[in-house]
């Protein structure tokens, strides 16, 4: 090889640059990964909400069934008994 020293500095600073860009490459990629599990996470959470307003909205749904079986059988009852007096 020749013992040029410009061609010790360029090789130097490729070399540095070369580091750079795997430096920033790396950087970028670890940036990423936080960004994807942070999404990830909300993700989660947002499942979970959704999950217990389901709960919440299927309790409710009962519940109002319940209580119109109990109107029309107090509706039916005031009938008959409406009817009863005629």
């Amino acid at each position: 090889m020749n013992d040029d020293p410009w061609n010790a500095a360029a090789l130097g600073t490729a070399g540095f640059f070369l580091f750079l860009a795997v430096l920033a490459w790396q950087a970028a990629l670890t940036w990423r990964a936080r960004i994807v599990s942070a999404r990830e996470a909300q993700y989660q959470q947002l499942a979970a909400k959704y999950a217990q307003l389901l709960e919440d909205t299927v309790h409710t749904g009962r519940r109002t069934a319940e209580d119109l079986a109990r109107t029309r059988a107090s509706v039916a009852s005031m009938e008959k008994m409406m009817r009863e007096i005629d």
